[in-house]
C-alpha cells in the first residue's frame, strides 16, 4: 500500500509531520482511527490505510527501518534477449525453469523517461545519487512519479506471467497506434496459452480502486483505463487477424476489495479485474465466457502475432 510512488506515505496518512515525536505519532493515530472508522461514517479503505500506516512507523524499530528506506529501483528491470529467452534477474545467473516465451521491455519506455524528468527536475544538471530514493520519488510531480509506478507495475506482471511455463506466449508494451504514434498508445501485455489469448494492463493508481457500470474509479484514476484498453485491444486484433477471448486489468493487492471480480461481457470482451497474486491463476483457468484455445489454433494465432506486432 505505501511501496507505490503515488502513495502517500505513512506520515501522510496520519496526517504528521516525519519529524514528529511518538506522543505526537500515537495520538494522531488514535484520532484518524476514529475519523476513518467504518462505524463512526469512515471509509473502509482508509481505516485500513490508517492501521498500515501505524504498522509501519508505531514502534522506535519499525519506524527506523521505514525512515531508511529502500528505493523504488531495488527491484531489478526485467531483461529480455533477441531469441526471448524468458525472463531473469538482471546480472543474476540463467533460471533453467520452462518460462513462458516472451518479447519486448516491460515497462522499458516509461523507465527510462522517468529517469530522464526525474534528473531533470531534481538535479537542474546535478547529478542525482539516487533517482529512486522514497523521499525523492514522494516529492516528484505526479506526472514524474506515474512514470515509475506504471514502469513497476508493469515488470511486476512481467515477473508473474514469464513463470506460467512454456505453453504460453508474452508480448510487452505492444504498439496499438500508428507507427511513430504515442509511446503510450500500447497494450502493456499479450498473453496467449491455453486459456485463450488476453490483452492485459498493469496499473497502479496508488490507492484503493473500485468498479462502478464496468469502469474503474477511484480517487486517482483518471480516464477510462477498460475502455482505452479494449479500444488497444481492438487495434491489435485487426492488425493481426486476430481475435482476443478476454481483457484483464491487473492491480496491487491492496487496492482491490477481492482478488478477482468478473464484470462480465463488456464492448463483447470478458473483462476481469485482477489482483496481482491471483494473476497466474486466471491466466491459468481463463476469465469466465473466455474462448480456450487449443491445437493448431495456438500456432496460428502466435504466427500472426509474430508477424504483425510492433514494440512501443
Amino acid at each position: 500500500m505505501f511501496d507505490s510512488p503515488l502513495s502517500s506515505s505513512a506520515y501522510e496518512v496520519l496526517g504528521v509531520d516525519p519529524t514528529a515525536d511518538e506522543e505526537a505519532l500515537r495520538r494522531a493515530y488514535r484520532l484518524r482511527l476514529r475519523q476513518t472508522h467504518p462505524d463512526t461514517g469512515g471509509d473502509a479503505a482508509r481505516f485500513i490505510q490508517v492501521q498500515r500506516a501505524w504498522e509501519l512507523v508505531g514502534t522506535t524499530d519499525a519506524r527506523a527501518a521505514y525512515d531508511r528506506g529502500h528505493g523504488f529501483g531495488d527491484a531489478p528491470a526485467p531483461e529480455y534477449g533477441p531469441d526471448a529467452p524468458s525472463w531473469r534477474p538482471q546480472g543474476g545467473p540463467a533460471d533453467t525453469r520452462p518460462r513462458a516465451r516472451s518479447y519486448g521491455h516491460p515497462g522499458g519506455w516509461r523507465r527510462e523517461r522517468y529517469l530522464s524528468l526525474i534528473r531533470e527536475w531534481a538535479g537542474r544538471g546535478v547529478t542525482v545519487e539516487n533517482p529512486y530514493d522514497p523521499a525523492l520519488v514522494r516529492s516528484a510531480p505526479v506526472a514524474v512519479r506515474r512514470l515509475l509506478a506504471d514502469a513497476l507495475a508493469e515488470e511486476a506482471t512481467a515477473r508473474i506471467v514469464s513463470d506460467l511455463g512454456m505453453g504460453y506466449t508474452v508480448w510487452h508494451d505492444v504498439a496499438a497506434s500508428a507507427r511513430g504514434g504515442d509511446p503510450d498508445e500500447k497494450l502493456d501485455h499479450v498473453v496467449l496459452g491455453p486459456s485463450g489469448l488476453y490483452g492485459i494492463l498493469s496499473e497502479d493508481f496508488g490507492g484503493p480502486v473500485r468498479v462502478r457500470r464496468g469502469e474503474l474509479i477511484g480517487d486517482a484514476v483518471d480516464g477510462a483505463p477498460v475502455a482505452g484498453l479494449l479500444a488497444r485491444m481492438r487495434v491489435v486484433a485487426r492488425a493481426a487477424g486476430v481475435r482476443f477471448g478476454g481483457a484483464i486489468v491487473v492491480l496491487p493487492d491492496d487496492d482491490v476489495l477481492q482478488p478477482i471480480e468478473e464484470l462480465g461481457r463488456i464492448r463483447g470482451v470478458p473483462v476481469a479485474i485482477v489482483s496481482r497474486s491471483a494473476l497466474s491463476a486466471v491466466l491459468r483457468r481463463g476469465v469466465a465466457g473466455a474462448r480456450a484455445i487449443g491445437g493448431n489454433e495456438v500456432f496460428d494465432v502466435r504466427t500472426r502475432l509474430q508477424h504483425t506486432v510492433r514494440f512501443a
